[in-house]
């Protein structure tokens, strides 16, 4: 049985949720999501004790095994979603280097001969904290949130592959949180 799988949901305090089928949906605050369970987890709903319980009724099974745990998971994603929503924070390191947001599209000028733009998704919002680098010491920063965590990290993760931190200078699109191995860049020795 998966450890994961076998832990109930607790429903908060503005979120409705229901099941018709093999369909949940969970609506709140923040959106809709909705997810289309595979036929061999079973999905309860307890409106009593507020909670969502997840069962796997074939538990020798290592596929309907390795289910059990992603089901409940991709679950408790979209009932945090739909009540507090997540964000992925963002920062530009370069000289020059800036964002904008501009006709429901992210605009990013990070060292091409032409500016990047990136279709941000209807879920995500796009906050802009640091438009514009300045120097090294201040990098451009953003924030992207959204209800659905799927869709806001592969979009962080297209932003970010528009221009990769580079290992000698950091110079990119980088998270936040995310820590740049630096290399020693090449030595010249004095002439003599």
């Amino acid at each position: 049985m998966s450890r994961i799988g076998k832990k109930p949901i607790s429903i908060p305090q503005g979120v409705k949720v229901e099941k018709k089928g093999s369909t949940f949906k969970a609506t709140g605050p923040k959106g809709t999501l909705e997810i289309a369970c595979h036929p061999a987890i079973e999905l309860t709903i307890d409106e009593a004790a507020g909670q969502i319980v997840v069962a796997n009724p074939d538990a020798e099974n290592s596929f309907k095994k390795a289910l059990h745990g992603t089901t409940r998971s991709l679950v408790q994603n979209m009932v945090t979603g739909v009540s507090q929503g997540f964000e992925r924070q963002m920062q530009i390191f370069g000289t020059g280097y800036n964002v904008k947001e501009q006709g429901g599209k992210l605009v990013l000028q990070v060292g091409y001969c032409h500016p990047i733009e990136v279709k941000i998704p209807n879920e995500v919002k796009v906050e802009i904290k640091v438009p514009a680098t300045r120097g090294n010491d201040v990098p451009a920063s953003f924030v992207l949130r959204g209800p659905d965590k799927q869709v806001l990290g592969q979009f962080a993760a297209n932003v970010r592959e528009v221009r990769p931190p580079e290992p000698y200078k950091g110079k990119g699109i980088r998270y936040t949180e995310e820590v740049v191995r630096r290399k020693v860049g090449k030595a010249f020795a004095s002439g003599g």
